[in-house]
């Protein structure tokens, strides 16, 4: 009686372990990727549904369009808002619906490869640990965190000048830059783009070429009821995200805030800051313990306050790209100003809301997946390196949105960055 099994050179092996590697990768622990939606249900969702595309309530939508062939780009839709006024009385109604706009929004993806060497016979003889064994971890968590910053610092529009070995990706000056980043890392429009200012936020202004902020605007919680405030004073704000389960969601309307470790401290020094702690609990239990409250969390005011994992920092004397214009989004440059010398930086919190990042993946030839493992002998066998990889690419969801009068301004539809001062200790000595 023959037995069955998955030989390790088929297909069908390739296929079953690049699907628990994008199992692993998609619900690994971090802030970050607990931000994406479900797959939609219902005929209504059916379009997205096919497209293998989450819901558009939370601040990343990840499509998986992996039957769309050898291109490097999957498509995106978004629905632009609507607004109209009421037909009155026996006034004729017909023919005058409200159109429906449908935007489309393509990401490029590419493929990113981590290989580890793993080592040679003399090494597994030398050596007390296996190598291949520890290898497979190291290679796992350089994807993810190449993920990670990814998101963030595609949703900053920014990847700063804050420089270490746990970034995975190299700032803006280096050669290989813009093929990392795979999509362009769009500064924030003018219409979400604003700077702490004293007790206040202000749009994000230049003097002199230098960017207008003190060492003085840190993170504060009035400033956080400014931004509560400006969300609710401004037309088409992000729009609120929606967790599963949040019977709290309608009636009290949430968004993200996630702050650096810097502005999280500066924070937390608050005296009440224990109750915004308490809040987030409470909010959580009303969204069936949703991850996103887990960990350094604080809800104040609808604003919940997460800290991410890596700051995006400008230095004295860094650039800072800008929109200078509402309806274009041509970018222009500052500088942070030579006064904050060495202990002063400047920070870039994002305020979030649903949609504010495109997510897409592609099959590799490898299995079929996005994700893929290999391993590789050479030197007639005496050598080996194992290799992680991934097909993907994200984006800032992006569009010009009719104000009305038929004036168009570029909206960033679900971030907006908030930069405040931070003292720090000299990392670049």
């Amino acid at each position: 009686m023959s037995k069955t099994s998955v030989g390790a050179g088929s297909s069908n092996a390739q296929f079953v372990q690049a699907a628990g590697l994008f199992a692993q990768s998609m619900q690994r622990n971090s802030k970050l990727n607990k931000m994406v939606g479900t797959m939609p249900k219902g005929e209504g969702e059916a379009a997205a549904t096919l497209r293998n595309q989450t819901t558009t309530d939370m601040p990343i939508v990840r499509a998986t369009d992996l039957g769309r062939g050898k291109g490097d780009e999957v498509e995106f839709h978004f629905i632009q808002p609507v607004g109209a006024y009421p037909i009155m009385g026996s006034r004729m109604a017909e023919g005058k619906g409200t159109g429906i706009s449908l935007d489309k929004a393509r990401v490029r993806v590419n493929q990113a490869r981590f290989p580890v060497d793993v080592g040679d016979a003399m090494t597994d003889i030398r050596s007390p640990v296996e190598f291949r064994k520890v290898g497979r971890p190291i290679a796992q968590g350089l994807m993810d965190r190449y993920q990670d910053q990814s998101i963030l610092m595609h949703l900053a529009g920014a990847r700063g000048f804050h420089d270490n070995i746990e970034w995975a990706i190299p700032t803006e000056g280096h050669e290989d830059f813009a093929a990392i980043a795979v999509n362009p890392v769009l500064a924030p429009t003018k219409n979400r783009h604003y700077v702490a200012d004293g007790d206040s936020l202000k749009g994000f202004a230049v003097n002199a070429g230098e960017m207008d902020i003190a060492s003085t605007d840190a993170l504060s919680m009035t400033i956080v009821d400014a931004v509560r405030t400006l969300v609710e004073s401004i037309a088409l704000p992000p729009p609120a995200i929606r967790l599963p389960g949040d019977q709290a969601a309608d009636d009290s309307p949430l968004r993200m805030l996630l702050v650096s470790p810097a502005q999280y401290h500066q924070f937390s020094q608050d005296k009440d800051f224990r109750q915004f702690q308490a809040n987030a609990l409470t909010r959580a239990s009303q969204a069936e313990r949703h991850p996103l409250f887990m960990g350094d969390v604080g809800l104040w005011n609808g604003i919940l306050i997460c800290k991410q994992p890596r700051p995006i920092r400008f230095y004295a004397g860094d650039t800072v790209r800008y929109c200078a214009q509402y309806t274009s989004d041509a970018e222009s440059t500052c500088v942070v100003p030579a006064s904050f010398g060495k202990t002063h930086a400047v920070d870039r919190a994002l305020l979030l809301g649903g949609q504010a990042l495109a997510q897409a993946f592609a099959a590799s030839k490898h299995g079929g997946m996005p994700f893929f493992w290999k391993e590789k002998e050479f030197d007639h066998g005496d050598k080996m390196e194992l290799l992680i990889g991934a097909i993907q690419g994200t984006s800032k969801v992006r569009w010009a949105v009719d104000q009305g009068g038929g004036t168009k301004y570029y909206t960033d539809h679900g971030a907006m960055a908030i930069d405040t001062a931070v003292p720090i200790i000299d990392e670049r000595q």
